[in-house]
């Protein structure tokens, strides 16, 4: 299984560690680029198989419309 993963703050970092431990393969993206696997949604988008899995981490709370784009 190859999964994508937006989104790599606290818990989804934690949460692409863990799942990676557990045999997944993880594509992780995050606008931190520091932590993040690919530069864009894009790439993440490329490095996927079909069919495409992705999972999306948002803030709790008001979400803004940047959050979102």
């Amino acid at each position: 299984m190859h999964i994508g993963l937006i989104g790599l703050g606290k818990m989804g970092f934690n949460m692409r560690e863990r799942m990676r431990r557990g045999g997944i393969e993880v594509t992780g993206f995050d606008r931190n680029q520091d932590i993040a696997d690919v530069a864009s949604v894009d790439e993440l988008i490329a490095a996927l198989p079909a069919p495409r899995l992705v999972w999306v981490m948002v803030p709790s709370g008001d979400i803004t419309d940047a959050v979102i784009s």
